[in-house]
């Protein structure tokens, strides 16, 4: 019974992945009604739960904290090509999308994945335990890019309103590059036990002792289909998009709440996987996945819009408005806290949550 079961399993996270993708080329650019969109929806749902299960395989397979890079990567790279392509087909209108999403990344991952992350380990284990120094170097890295590509815009005179000189932009670019090129050699390379999950004693978890790791062919096909599984999020995440959009308009609601919406759809596979990890006791994956998407998202989409801007006529807003650069500012100071200790109550996973909380609230009545 057990053995079938997990036949099933693989089954349908093999199908979901290819479905999605099909369904993607039949729904691209197209106006939807209402029982497609619901159908879209379903599918969408299915293959963010394939692609965590993916994701899970390939992490058991090349150990942490390779696992939880290769799921922050592969979202990344989908998720700024489509803000790449929504900037392109959307003219003046989208000048702000980049900054409006890359915040949105922000503010999901260091405060609603790791609150929430902290808040179950927690709760189910008395206390959230991991590695300080890691997680330290993490959110040193996070707050350094968000402050030089999201903060100092506003105050900038080269040119008027919170943009960029192509200088500075270049500059910004080449920094956030250079900065999310050092974390990735310290995380997989020179202090990879940084970033590995900790006992209760602070020793160091090498190697996971629940099951064997799966064979190299099976984290291959598991690789190819987290990729089919993510362009099908992401691609209809945008597919759906319209029905968002004409809802927010119609209930009187500011349009950086789309972004918000479509960040949460695309980050829905790292907030399962993240949880997951904080119910078995490793908070340090949970960080990692978070604190690492957050930084992926700010150090790859800054050069890629920077590089599109070539061609993009209209105007690159990247400063953040006084209400959110308090938002980051505390959310900067409140992860430091909670980072320095190495364990966590859920009384800090409430106050990331509180903190995320305040971010809705003010996307939706600013």
């Amino acid at each position: 019974m057990i053995a079938r079961a997990g036949s099933l399993a693989t089954r349908w996270t093999s199908a979901v992945p290819v479905l999605a993708v099909v369904m993607l080329l039949f729904t691209w650019g197209r106006d939807l009604p209402g029982a497609v969109v619901a159908l879209v929806t379903l599918v969408l749902a299915g293959a963010v739960l394939a692609a965590v299960h993916h994701a899970e395989v390939i992490a058991h397979r090349v150990g942490e904290p390779f696992g939880s890079l290769v799921l922050a990567v592969a979202v990344t790279i989908i998720e700024v090509a489509l803000i790449v392509t929504l900037m392109v087909d959307g003219g003046d209108k989208s000048s702000t999308l980049a900054r409006d999403t890359v915040f949105a990344a922000v503010m999901i991952t260091c405060n609603g994945i790791v609150g929430l992350s902290l808040l179950v380990a927690s709760l189910r284990h008395g206390l959230a335990v991991f590695n300080p120094e890691g997680t330290g170097a993490a959110l040193a890295t996070v707050a350094t890019l968000a402050t030089l590509s999201l903060v100092l815009p506003t105050f900038t005179t080269s040119k008027p309103g919170p943009e960029f000189s192509g200088v500075q932009l270049t500059f910004a670019a080449l920094s956030s590059l250079v900065l999310y090129g050092l974390f990735v050699a310290t995380q997989t390379v020179r202090h990879r036990d940084y970033f590995l999950p900790i006992t209760r004693q602070g020793e160091v978890i090498t190697v996971e002792q629940h099951a064997a790791a799966p064979p190299a062919r099976t984290a291959l096909i598991s690789l190819g289909l987290l990729g089919l599984a993510l362009v099908g999020v992401v691609g209809l995440a945008k597919g759906v998009s319209p029905t968002i959009e004409s809802g927010v308009e119609a209930a009187g609601l500011p349009q950086a709440v789309v972004g918000v919406i479509i960040a949460l759809l695309v980050l829905l596979p790292e907030t399962i996987a993240a949880l997951r990890s904080a119910r078995r006791d490793r908070v340090q994956t949970s960080l990692n996945l978070a604190l690492g998407s957050a930084m992926a998202s700010i150090g790859l989409t800054i050069p890629a819009v920077a590089l599109a801007s070539i061609w993009l006529s209209g105007p690159l807003v990247l400063g953040l408005g006084a209400t959110h650069m308090v938002l980051l500012a505390l959310t900067v100071v409140v992860s430091s806290l909670t980072v320095v200790p190495g364990r966590a109550t859920p009384l800090q996973g409430g106050v990331h949550l509180v903190l995320f909380a305040a971010y809705l609230e003010l996307a939706i009545n600013p």
